[in-house]
């Protein structure tokens, strides 16, 4: 037989017992809350928001954890903080939190069944996204026309007019800081129909489309990200504003994310072990009230 041919056989051999025996071993399941926890999004109504790993969730946890959870019906979750999967997009993420806290209240202040507040908590998704919609309808249409170029002048779909009306783009408004108003946009339509570069997002010093004293976030992003990019945007268009060229106010503002994502991995550095509850979820609240 030929060395090489033996070889080849021999590696097959070992291969096929070393998944063979692997199967007869149990998984092993780390019980620590290392790679947990993924960024810290702030607080709401007195509870600490976590956005954490969902794929370590279901896989240590809980293997139905989707969107998001809380301490009512998740046992495991510490009892101030609200778990967003940071699988889910920039653009689910303040209904998401809003769900999870209603349905935590009901939960807790009257013991209610888990399907009942969870019903609830989902009512309360759909009338906060016709509120959105409302208003980003409204926003647009008081909205004069853009120029589809950035401030380079650089127009990547030639075949637009020189203004364009904004229709469709806006998702939610994420308030307002530092007079610079944040809005969650619809990247998909501003890459076919604006401007195919539009990445995580953008602000009105970047984008001649962006009107003046916004920024945009792009809504497919992962949520976890999203703080991140808001910082971004505003330290560069501040940067912008100080006469700095484009090229040097984003190395600046990457400068400032590097060191808040530093910030960020010393408070997860800090975070307790999660410990496993079996059962892992509650089918009714407490009612403990709190």
């Amino acid at each position: 037989m030929h060395k090489l041919q033996y070889l080849n056989i021999l590696t097959l051999l070992l291969l096929i017992f070393s998944v063979s025996c692997n199967k007869n071993q149990p998984d092993k399941i780390d019980s620590s809350s290392e790679n947990l926890y993924v960024a810290f999004a702030g607080e709401r109504d007195g509870f600490k928001l976590w956005i954490v790993n969902g794929d370590e969730v279901r896989r240590k946890y809980f293997d139905e954890f989707i969107y998001g959870g809380n301490s009512e019906r998740y046992p495991f979750i510490p009892a101030n903080e609200i778990w967003i999967d940071n699988a889910i997009s920039a653009e689910e993420f303040e209904t998401t939190v809003a769900h999870e806290i209603k349905e935590r209240g009901l939960m807790s202040g009257s013991g209610l069944l888990y399907e009942d507040a969870h019903d609830s908590a989902l009512a309360l998704e759909v009338a906060m996204r016709n509120n959105w919609k409302g208003i980003t309808n409204n926003h647009e249409n008081e909205l004069d026309s853009v120029s589809p170029m950035d401030a380079d002048s650089t127009m990547e779909i030639e075949m637009l007019p020189d203004k364009i009306k904004l229709k469709n783009i806006y998702r939610i408004p994420l308030g307002e800081r530092n007079g610079v108003k944040i809005w969650v946009v619809d990247g998909y339509a501003i890459r076919r129909d604006i401007f195919p570069d539009f990445g995580f997002s953008g602000n009105d010093k970047e984008y001649l489309f962006i009107p003046p004293g916004e920024i945009w976030i792009d809504g497919q992003i992962s949520c976890e990200e999203t703080d991140y990019s808001i910082e971004l945007e505003l330290k560069e268009r501040e940067l912008m504003v100080q006469g700095k060229d484009y090229d040097d106010a984003y190395t600046g503002a990457l400068e400032h994310v590097k060191k808040l994502r530093e910030v960020n991995d010393t408070l997860i550095s800090k975070q307790p072990e999660v410990k496993k509850i079996f059962p892992p979820y509650r089918d009714k609240g407490t009612g403990s009230g709190k």
